[in-house]
């Protein structure tokens, strides 16, 4: 008889993962559960109760399901490949979001890459996204079918070799059906909410963990227009995002956006709705799925941010190093540091990272 075949799990400590565990059991695999110890602001585990830290809370799922359960400590990983680039994009200017840089760097490039050396054929997470094999060599990520809930954006800066040795046995539910099968099983997770924080930050609000560990950014400084004339004021450059409305407290005849950060002067630039509108974006360290770029001269869907509406745009350079998009509509809040995802259909093809919008 052949050997049922190898999945570790990454256990979070919620519903989402306690059901892949569940359904990969249920499918005749050889399941371990596996939980990532990663950096957490100090001020916010000193008010976290013991019983509710996810690693306690994996840990019990694990053993209601008769699984193996390993904890890796990727603290030190986590925090320069996430946490220190979270506060270096900051500095820079620009709006990052972690999550694109934890999956490839921390969440594969270390639970996945110590499955596979145990022995492991495959690992799973909880994700809403589909994979799908194109050839005995290469697989495409999809989007889940769950558009509220859909993933895959978050996973596009994945590799195609991390992605062919990933399952993701959630991307064809809902979550009121994974819920519901939670429920059904009295997992000891079932009724706990989804987390909408940053999971390194908690309820400790990013504003105040920047004056900590980034100052420098909440210094106070000049507001001014697109004409360089001063108009008030700010906060701190760190509290803004491009494309924000509210806020900015300056009266006048329309409403003012944050168009640019000037970060060398640590000036504010701040602008009419005609400013804050970009038809162009640029970005920088490509991930391409399928290995190569996408055809040139063609049109995609283009996400700017998670949870953004795909919009058509047209690929007019691509490369491995970069790519540029013309969008069919223009933008506001288009902001470098995030990432332009693309996609075809359902497919999604990869991103890069916003260096520029115009």
């Amino acid at each position: 008889m052949n050997e049922k075949p190898i999945v570790y799990v990454a256990l979070s400590g919620g519903v989402d993962s306690a059901v892949t565990a569940f359904r990969l059991l249920n499918e005749g695999y050889q399941v371990s559960g596996i939980f990532m110890r990663t950096w957490k602001d100090p001020k916010w585990m000193g008010a976290v109760e013991d019983s509710a830290k996810p690693e306690i809370l994996a840990a019990e799922v694990a053993d209601f399901l008769g699984i193996p359960f390993i904890c890796l400590d990727v603290r030190d990983k986590f925090f320069q490949a996430v946490v220190s680039n979270f506060v270096q994009e900051y500095v820079q200017g620009k709006t990052p979001n972690p999550c694109l840089f934890c999956n490839p760097q921390v969440k594969w490039g270390m639970l996945q890459s110590y499955a596979l050396r145990q022995g492991a054929n495959f690992f799973a997470t909880g994700h809403y996204a589909r994979i799908e094999a194109v050839s005995n060599s290469q697989v495409r990520l999809l989007r889940g079918v769950d558009p509220n809930k859909d993933q895959s954006y978050v996973l596009s800066m994945l590799t195609q070799s991390q992605l062919r040795k990933s399952l993701l046995p959630l991307g064809g539910m809902t979550k009121k059906d994974v819920r519901a099968q939670a429920d059904a099983l009295n997992l000891p997770v079932a009724d706990r909410q989804d987390s909408q924080d940053l999971c390194f930050l908690g309820d400790v609000d990013y504003r105040d963990f920047l004056k900590r560990y980034a100052p420098e950014v909440t210094a106070p400084g000049e507001i001014i227009n697109t004409e360089g004339k001063i108009l008030g004021k700010h906060e701190g450059l760190a509290f803004y995002t491009i494309g924000q409305r509210k806020g900015i407290r300056i009266a006048a005849q329309e409403p003012y956006y944050v168009v640019d950060k000037d970060t060398h002067n640590n000036r504010l630039i701040v602008g009419f709705s005609k400013h804050a509108v970009k038809s162009n974006l640029f970005a920088v360290q490509p991930n391409w799925i399928a290995g190569e770029p996408p055809h040139v001269g063609q049109m995609y869907d283009v996400m700017v941010r998670y949870r953004a509406q795909p919009v058509p745009a047209l690929l007019n350079l691509a490369s491995e190093d970069e790519f540029r998009l013309e969008l069919s509509q223009p933008l506001r809040g288009t902001t470098p540091g995030q990432v332009a995802v693309l996609y075809q259909g359902e497919v999604c093809l990869g991103g890069g990272i916003i260096e520029d919008v115009y």
